[in-house]
Protein backbone atom coordinates (compact mmCIF):
# COMPACT_ATOMS: atom_id res chain seq x y z
CA UNK A 1 0.00 0.00 0.00
CA UNK A 2 1.23 3.29 -0.96
CA UNK A 3 1.91 6.35 1.69
CA UNK A 4 -0.63 8.36 -0.63
CA UNK A 5 -3.24 5.79 0.23
CA UNK A 6 -2.56 5.49 3.99
CA UNK A 7 -2.44 8.92 4.79
CA UNK A 8 -6.13 8.91 3.16
CA UNK A 9 -6.74 6.22 5.22
CA UNK A 10 -6.00 7.50 8.39
CA UNK A 11 -7.45 10.95 7.57
CA UNK A 12 -10.62 9.56 6.86
CA UNK A 13 -10.60 7.32 9.95
CA UNK A 14 -9.47 10.60 12.67
CA UNK A 15 -12.11 12.67 10.97
CA UNK A 16 -14.80 10.42 11.11
CA UNK A 17 -14.40 8.25 13.91
CA UNK A 18 -11.91 10.09 16.44
CA UNK A 19 -12.60 13.69 16.17
CA UNK A 20 -16.78 12.72 14.56
CA UNK A 21 -16.41 15.81 12.16
CA UNK A 22 -15.70 13.88 8.68
CA UNK A 23 -15.89 17.90 7.02
CA UNK A 24 -12.80 18.62 9.34
CA UNK A 25 -10.03 19.72 7.24
CA UNK A 26 -7.20 17.99 8.96
CA UNK A 27 -3.99 19.10 7.62
CA UNK A 28 -0.54 16.71 7.76
CA UNK A 29 1.33 18.97 10.05
CA UNK A 30 -1.71 19.74 12.33
CA UNK A 31 -1.27 19.15 15.97
CA UNK A 32 -3.91 16.36 16.78
CA UNK A 33 -3.11 16.12 20.44
CA UNK A 34 -1.49 19.20 20.97
CA UNK A 35 -4.43 20.94 19.42
CA UNK A 36 -6.87 19.60 21.83
CA UNK A 37 -8.75 17.45 18.80
CA UNK A 38 -7.67 13.71 20.57
CA UNK A 39 -6.55 12.43 23.68
CA UNK A 40 -4.50 9.57 24.84
CA UNK A 41 -7.49 7.10 24.74
CA UNK A 42 -8.18 8.33 20.79
CA UNK A 43 -4.53 8.05 20.38
CA UNK A 44 -4.62 4.32 22.06
CA UNK A 45 -7.90 3.37 19.37
CA UNK A 46 -5.93 5.11 16.73
CA UNK A 47 -3.14 2.05 17.79
CA UNK A 48 -5.48 -0.78 17.47
CA UNK A 49 -7.07 0.72 13.84
CA UNK A 50 -3.32 0.66 12.58
CA UNK A 51 -2.55 -2.71 13.60
CA UNK A 52 -5.62 -3.78 12.22
CA UNK A 53 -6.12 -2.26 9.34
CA UNK A 54 -2.43 -2.10 8.22
CA UNK A 55 -0.66 -4.88 10.57
CA UNK A 56 1.95 -2.43 11.75
CA UNK A 57 1.78 -3.05 15.89
CA UNK A 58 3.18 0.38 17.58
CA UNK A 59 4.01 -0.12 20.96
CA UNK A 60 3.12 1.88 23.76
CA UNK A 61 6.26 3.74 23.97
CA UNK A 62 5.64 5.21 20.84
CA UNK A 63 2.31 6.12 21.69
CA UNK A 64 3.41 9.68 22.72
CA UNK A 65 2.52 13.21 21.67
CA UNK A 66 6.13 13.78 20.82
CA UNK A 67 5.98 10.77 18.01
CA UNK A 68 2.31 10.96 17.52
CA UNK A 69 1.05 14.49 17.30
CA UNK A 70 0.57 14.67 13.45
CA UNK A 71 -0.66 13.27 10.19
CA UNK A 72 2.59 13.63 8.75
CA UNK A 73 4.63 11.78 11.93
CA UNK A 74 1.81 9.03 12.22
CA UNK A 75 2.04 7.64 8.68
CA UNK A 76 5.77 7.72 8.98
CA UNK A 77 5.29 5.67 12.34
CA UNK A 78 3.10 3.46 9.55
CA UNK A 79 5.51 3.04 6.84
CA UNK A 80 8.84 2.61 8.77
CA UNK A 81 8.41 -1.15 8.61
Amino acid sequence: MDETTIREQLRAYITRDLIRDESYPLTDDEGIITGGLMDSFSLAELAVYIDKTFGVYIPDTDLTVARMDTLDQIVARVTQV
